[in-house]
């Protein structure tokens, strides 16, 4: 039986995670949960991401440059960024590292969902 394909989610914030998964969970999406960049880039099954929802502001990293790395890595999964440090220079930064969201916490579950939905169709 092949493995579901999955919204990873990195954030450092724990309660952040689980909140997202149970929201992502009760819309009828599995999620992958990752504390750090460094997590989700020795992960091996990257190719299972329907989308990547990346913060910006990781411990130790930022988002957008673990998306520049993933890039890297040949890896397609369309990002959502979310922040809770908004600002013109995050948001010029994540929107020129291509990505299908940007959103300022916090944010409307239905602002995440519609974003994972058009990431999904993708």
């Amino acid at each position: 039986m092949p493995t579901p394909q999955s919204v990873f989610i990195v954030d450092d914030d724990p309660s952040v995670r689980t909140s997202l998964s149970r929201l992502l969970r009760a819309h009828g999406f599995v999620a992958t949960l990752f504390d750090s960049a460094g997590a989700l880039l020795d992960y091996g099954g990257l190719e299972r991401a329907i989308c990547i929802v990346l913060d910006i502001n990781l411990d130790g990293k930022s988002g957008i440059d673990l998306r520049r790395s993933l890039t890297e890595k040949g890896v397609t999964a369309p990002v959502i960024y979310i922040t809770g440090n908004d600002s013109p220079a995050n948001r010029t930064a994540a929107i020129a590292s291509g990505c299908v969201a940007y959103l300022s916490k916090p944010f409307s579950g239905q602002s995440l969902i519609d974003s994972v939905t058009r990431a999904a169709a993708a």
